[in-house]
């Protein structure tokens, strides 16, 4: 063996010596002290928010949620501006940005809205269980808005300024498929370098790196009206036919691709000794690719094609609303850098796809390198019991303050 290969073979042993092992990567300490410091008033905040109802289509419950963000962002530096709605949405999208020295341009999103009724907090008064708080909307997705404005608290209490530009975008009409913003989303998703959404984040340590899109497959049934007890044989039922058609909803999914069709909506007839002339069907439909959402249109358009019950007419529509959004090598690289983030806390970040769609879904369309999940953890998502875990707040502030500066630095790094 010759003299150079022995002293490669030397400095190899010494480096992989227990006295010599690599350096295990460390946290930021001015920065996790930062966020640590974000506890109480994160707390308050989203205590704050949930107490408003602010469901999809309530503009002054959005526009109150948006007028606390606002002096929020207003008191760490932001330019805050209102942006209307496209029509028929209603309640104004807020869009506040931080200017710096560096060079990356960094679009974060959340939303304002949520999916519960004016009304629904009062009956189901937001509470803490533990390091959970519980309430209408608190996970879904206040806590993402609050994971945002403790993420860019922090950064100013550390003097970081090293990026060009980031945004952050508060939506108010996400629950419904984002018809008041997704042309904004996508503007503002084109003009950036990474796209964060800020969903909760899914238990334990996992972000989102691909979304199924979403649609609504709609049936209309007309048949005819008739005396239900004196000549039901001169009615053509559509309640009958809505029945049938929700039935044959069921082969239409595709368990191997992953689609799903779900019957949301089943209605026909409103009194009790009439048969009823009109019925309605409308399935969820969920999928990864284009050419699923083409194929259900499909064969929602056969099923309507060929009533069971002479005399009837059906009509069907696929209301396409989230488009998907797949893999991409961007985001996949993106995910990857956020891991090694993630590291200086000695965590580990595992990408994952969910079934559920997102305004990540239109940030994707743009081309530009997306990631979801961001916010803090929770569950319960649309129901009663939706949560935000304050246990992730440190972590999860901590993940997306890192990504600000990392990007912001330098927005190529791999």
């Amino acid at each position: 063996m010759n003299h150079r290969a022995l002293i490669g073979l030397a400095m190899l042993a010494f480096a992989a010596s227990p006295g010599h092992a690599a350096e295990p990567p460390h946290p930021n300490g001015k920065l996790l002290a930062a966020i640590k410091a974000c506890d109480l008033p994160a707390r308050h905040l989203l205590e704050q928010l949930v107490a408003i109802d602010s469901g999809t289509g309530d503009a002054e419950g959005v526009n109150a949620v948006g007028a606390i963000y606002t002096a929020e962002l207003k008191a760490l530096g932001a330019s805050v501006k209102a942006a209307a709605p496209t029509p028929p949405a209603v309640g104004d999208n807020v869009v506040a940005t931080f200017t710096g020295t560096g060079k990356g341009r960094v679009l974060l999103i959340a939303h304002m809205d949520t999916v519960f009724s004016r009304g629904d907090v009062a009956m189901h008064p937001p509470h803490w269980e533990g390091e959970h708080y519980v309430g209408p909307g608190a996970g879904d997705d206040k806590s993402g808005g609050v994971t945002a404005v403790c993420a860019l608290k922090a950064l100013k209490a550390i003097g970081y300024a090293d990026f060009a530009r980031i945004d952050l975008l508060l939506n108010a009409s996400e629950e419904t498929g984002s018809q008041g913003s997704r042309d904004l989303i996508r503007a503002m998703a084109k003009d950036s370098d990474l796209v964060i959404n800020l969903e909760r984040g899914v238990p334990t340590d996992q972000a989102l790196v691909a979304r199924k899109g979403a649609a609504t497959l709609i049936f209309e049934v007309t048949g005819r009206a008739a005396h239900s007890g004196l000549e039901p044989e001169k009615g053509r039922n559509a309640a009958l036919e809505a029945a049938r058609l929700a039935l044959a909803l069921g082969p239409v999914a595709d368990p191997a691709k992953l689609t799903t069709v779900v019957v949301d909506v089943l209605s026909s007839g409103d009194k009790i000794n009439v048969v009823p002339a009109q019925g309605v069907v409308k399935a969820d439909v969920r999928a990864f690719t284009v050419a699923e959402f083409d194929r259900v249109e499909k064969a929602g358009a056969d099923l309507a094609a060929h009533p069971t019950i002479d005399g009837v007419t059906i009509t069907s529509r696929l209301q396409r609303n989230f488009p998907p959004w797949p893999h991409s090598a961007g985001g996949d690289a993106a995910i990857a850098r956020a891991g090694r983030l993630y590291a200086e806390l000695g965590r580990t970040l595992t990408p994952t796809a969910v079934g559920s769609s997102s305004d990540a879904n239109y940030a994707a369309e743009s081309g530009t390198p997306t990631v979801d999940g961001f916010g803090m953890e929770g569950g319960g998502a649309h129901s009663l019991l939706d949560y935000t875990d304050f246990t992730t707040l440190t972590p999860r502030v901590y993940l997306l303050a890192r990504m600000l500066m990392d990007v912001g630095h330098d927005p190529k790094s791999p």
